[in-house]
């Protein structure tokens, strides 16, 4: 398989925009500071890493926010997250993976076993602990996600998994940290309480 490119989802970082659901549990102010240093964290680690490129799709388009200007970057456009991600699944060089910008656990490694993955399948997803997913690839252009999917449900993955007409593989199961529930989770690692913000 040729080099790949991970497409970074990334929202305006501005207060009140970002983590809604996890603002309403931990308040708009400490949940954008989160956003920020997981994401430009996350952003570094993956540029860092020459097995592959690193591209951002924005939201919204053009929207100005505190990510390195060298990598390059496209709008997510208009539409519910599925729209956006077949979007960007259309603009990026593949094989490509698309990944969220709030996962604090996400390492190189996870992106070379998902490529990995990827090399016998069509498509590839990455469970999070919360039924959703952190993670979706594919090996060529196509659209994943034609039929209807329970965005921010426990059955997020389900839906998806279920409308494609192909078997798809799994990644690594990370957690994402959307609400209250998930942060009281992330909070009671040892080693997470000296760097909140």
């Amino acid at each position: 398989m040729r080099r790949g490119t991970v497409v970074v989802m990334l929202r305006e970082a501005k207060c009140g925009a970002v983590k809604t659901r996890l603002a309403a549990a931990i308040g708009p102010a400490r949940a954008t500071a989160f956003y920020r240093r997981v994401a430009a964290e996350q952003l570094r680690r993956l540029a860092a890493d020459r097995r592959w490129q690193v591209m951002l799709a924005v939201t919204p388009d053009g929207a100005r926010s505190p990510w390195p200007r060298r990598l390059s970057r496209f709008g997510q456009g208009h539409g519910d997250l599925g729209q956006r991600m077949d979007r960007a699944l259309a603009r990026a060089p593949m094989p490509t993976l698309l990944v969220g910008s709030d996962i604090p656990s996400l390492r190189p490694r996870h992106i070379a076993r998902a490529f990995r993955r990827l090399c016998a399948a069509r498509a590839v997803f990455g469970p999070a602990e919360d039924g959703g997913f952190w993670l979706v690839g594919a090996r060529q252009r196509m659209r994943l996600f034609a039929g209807p999917v329970r965005w921010s449900h426990p059955q997020t993955l389900a839906d998806a998994l279920a409308q494609l007409p192909f078997p798809a593989a799994l990644a690594d199961r990370l957690a994402d940290i959307d609400d209250g529930a998930a942060w009281n989770t992330y909070t009671r690692r040892p080693c997470v309480t000296r760097s909140l913000p």
